[in-house]
């Protein structure tokens, strides 16, 4: 998948100059281009024979499998205390130094989506699991949105970006808001029977 980039706290230009932090975002780089518009396609058609609405869970699902082959962590608590290690305190990915959050959920969520990371990169009063430094949330642009078939609630790449001004203050550490581009040669095309809808592939 093609993708663009916005950096927050100079995130991007950490990543292409610091040594200790190149060789991750390569990982990120590369995982998430070597997820292929015949990955998605195939992915979808197999795995859904009651039929999805979205690209969601089939882009999930190809970037967890790329990100396990480089070795990153997925699922990852942020706290150590029990209480606290649950769906709600973790991580989708992270590794050494970087913490990853894949963000295809409801718009509301993208306020919490951007600070768990920064829980991940800071010192706190409950103990921590995992420490690291850099952020790095991956979403859908507006134009995946639309040809991925997303709700129109989700929160998007455009959503993410426009939070981190007033969340400046809050959200103290480097961080890359990556927004994933729609597919080239294909869309999803919505079909409505009894009130449910289904997507399908509409190749170009």
């Amino acid at each position: 998948m093609k993708f663009v980039t916005f950096s927050h706290k100079q995130g991007v230009e950490l990543f292409n100059t610091s040594p200790r932090y190149q060789h991750q975002w390569d990982e990120v780089e590369a995982a998430i281009s070597n997820v292929s518009d015949t990955d998605i396609i195939d992915y979808f058609e197999n795995n859904f024979s009651g039929g999805q609405k979205s690209l969601s869970h089939a882009i999930n699902a190809l970037l967890k499998k790329e990100f396990i082959e480089f070795g990153w962590h997925p699922e990852s608590y942020i706290f150590g205390e029990s209480e606290y290690q649950t769906s709600r305190w973790r991580l989708d990915f992270a590794k050494e130094d970087v913490s990853i959050e894949v963000g295809f959920n409801h718009g509301g969520s993208v306020a919490w989506n951007l600070i768990k990371p920064v829980l991940a990169s800071q010192l706190n009063h409950v103990q921590k699991a995992i420490q690291t430094e850099v952020g790095v949330i991956i979403t859908a642009t507006r134009e995946l949105q639309v040809a991925g078939g997303f709700d129109n609630a989700i929160g998007t790449y455009e959503d993410y970006v426009h939070y981190l001004k007033p969340l400046q203050g809050v959200l103290n550490v480097p961080m890359v808001i990556v927004g994933l581009l729609p597919p080239e040669s294909f869309k999803i095309q919505h079909t409505t029977v009894n009130r449910r809808t289904t997507g399908s592939i509409q190749k170009f």
